[in-house]
């Protein structure tokens, strides 16, 4: 393997990085943090990608557990053709949140870019990131889109139509809240690693981890820009992802968002950003109860009741629901009664059953 002998730190103000023996080694400009586990095979392809590109000033930080899915020796073979290449080994099986945290204190780059072994970085993508940091005047964090390939088929991301609307000049959270209403990715964002110091930032144990972890950063930052460019393509068959979490549920997420609707009443200027994480709140707690294999038929009522709580506890002054069938949903987590979801599910599903048979006729 191809470890990091001692851990880097940073020099303000300069593209080096000094070990703790004295030893001062130039710093690249992003750091990529690659999570090994590798479901789907797909890890050399995410790899070749990163390396394949024309832009040369990164590092790639591929970081393994001892689980059977981190493919061991196809990393040290990239680690001895690459020296931009380092791999970094746990001991045991953890989650996701402490192969990140792994990746991010080995690091030596100005930015972080965190990605999974089935995510793709398309085309010219970081050299349009590296331009764009140049334009923004290196920002805290840059956001950019990403696709999802799914049956053959590329979707955009739930973020496009927000990210579309931002300007080019950098501006702070205060100015657009409707970023907390849009999913808190990792992987959609490059991270200054000054910013991860300086709020010491760490993804937890558990699922969901991504959630306080972004939003926290968004109040962290002073400077946000946005590169509207589709930069990373996810092929993932599976919505949890691939390393799991030993001991996580998904019941984590509402610690998740208790935490960020406390880092909010914190930050003073962000009323306006409390409707927008409540909607992007329900929305994902009806993600789980909707999608099939999330919850078993016991937790499901329980993840239900969890859901009324967390919606009558942080419904903010005001708030109107959206609309259409979403607002149902919406008003059926208001009301509180399991029965009365379930009901509402079949007789949907019945709906949809009945359009089919009436279009095959």
């Amino acid at each position: 393997m191809v470890m990091w002998p001692e851990r880097p730190v940073a020099l303000a103000g300069t593209r080096a990085t000094t070990l703790p023996s004295g030893t001062v080694l130039p710093s690249p400009l992003i750091s990529v943090i690659v999570a090994a586990h590798d479901l789907q095979g797909s890890l050399e392809n995410c790899l070749k990608s990163i390396l394949t590109q024309s832009f040369r000033d990164v590092e790639v930080i591929v970081v393994l557990d001892r689980s059977a899915e981190c493919p061991a020796d196809l990393v040290d073979a990239y680690a001895q053709r690459d020296g931009r290449v380092s791999v970094v080994q746990l001991d045991g099986s953890v989650g996701i949140g402490q192969v990140r945290n792994a990746g991010a204190e080995h690091a030596t780059g100005d930015y972080l870019l965190f990605l999974d072994s089935d995510h793709i970085v398309k085309g010219a993508t970081l050299q349009a990131m590296a331009d764009r940091l140049q334009t923004a005047d290196e920002p805290d964090i840059l956001l950019f889109g990403h696709t999802r390939l799914h049956r053959g088929r590329s979707w955009p991301g739930t973020a496009e139509g927000v990210l579309s609307l931002l300007g080019r000049n950098p501006f702070t959270p205060i100015d657009h809240p409707e970023l907390f209403g849009v999913p808190a990715y990792a992987w959609d964002r490059l991270l200054r690693r000054d910013l991860w110091i300086r709020q010491a930032l760490a993804f937890p144990d558990g699922l969901h981890e991504e959630i306080a972890v972004v939003h926290r950063a968004l109040l962290g930052a002073d400077r946000i820009a946005v590169l509207k460019w589709e930069c990373v393509q996810i092929s993932r068959r599976l919505t949890q992802h691939p390393a799991g979490s030993p001991g996580g549920t998904h019941f984590d997420v509402f610690n998740r968002y208790e935490e960020s609707f406390g880092l909010l009443k914190g930050h003073g200027g962000l009323d306006a950003a409390a409707p927008f994480l409540f909607t992007r709140m329900i929305r994902h707690c009806l993600f789980v109860l909707n999608l099939s294999g999330c919850l078993s038929r016991t937790e499901r009522p329980q993840f239900f009741q969890q859901a009324v709580e967390h919606y009558r506890r942080f419904l903010p002054d005001g708030y109107e629901r959206p609309d259409g069938r979403e607002g149902v949903k919406f008003q059926l987590i208001a009301g509180g009664t399991y029965s009365a979801f379930e009901a509402a599910k079949l007789t949907n599903l019945a709906g949809l059953a009945r359009g089919v048979v009436s279009r095959g006729r």
